[in-house]
């Protein structure tokens, strides 16, 4: 989740940690012409054919980190979160039209299994399916996951994780006990 306050912006995880190693990326979303925001969004880092690539997320590689925003949440006080998905989407999209750091996840409409198939035929995750006149729910009760079970990028996902993490751990250990 992306939070915009007075010049100021936070990126935060599901489990409501800030990253703070791209710092860079929200100091970018923070000169967005906006008093406050709270935009539903992803960090992502993108291969050159326009892929994520969750190793070089896990790697912090900042440079070439975006921000995949799906929903507008709050918009300078304004709570969204009771219009419909398309009413918001229409906003996010006004709002960061141009920013080169953010990219708009459109929606698909009457086409949503010829998309999906299109989605596994490029080795993509999968997509996330809403209602368009939904009000906006942080909680799958009007929306829903449709993965893709070959994908291949998900495979070994969670032991690299598992390191990445247990490195990092050390890592603080060590600095922490000289």
């Amino acid at each position: 989740m992306t939070y915009i306050e007075d010049g100021t912006c936070r990126l935060i995880s599901r489990k409501q940690n800030q990253y703070k190693n791209f710092d860079p990326l929200a100091a970018s979303l923070a000169k967005l012409p906006v008093k406050n925001a709270r935009i539903d969004s992803e960090i992502v880092v993108l291969d050159a054919e326009g892929k994520s690539v969750f190793l070089d997320l896990m790697r912090r590689r900042r440079a070439g980190a975006i921000l995949y925003c799906f929903d507008l949440l709050y918009h300078d006080g304004e709570d969204l979160r009771n219009l419909s998905l398309v009413d918001r989407k229409h906003r996010l999209q006004r709002l960061i039209r141009g920013h080169e750091k953010l990219l708009f996840a459109d929606h698909i409409e009457n086409r949503g299994v010829e998309f999906f198939k299109t989605i596994c035929s490029q080795d993509l995750e999968g997509i996330v399916a809403k209602h368009k006149l939904a009000p906006y729910a942080s909680t799958p009760q009007t929306w829903f996951k449709i993965l893709n079970n070959d994908y291949t990028r998900k495979r070994g996902r969670k032991e690299m994780f598992e390191n990445f993490r247990e490195r990092n751990s050390a890592a603080v250990h060590d600095a922490q006990n000289p």
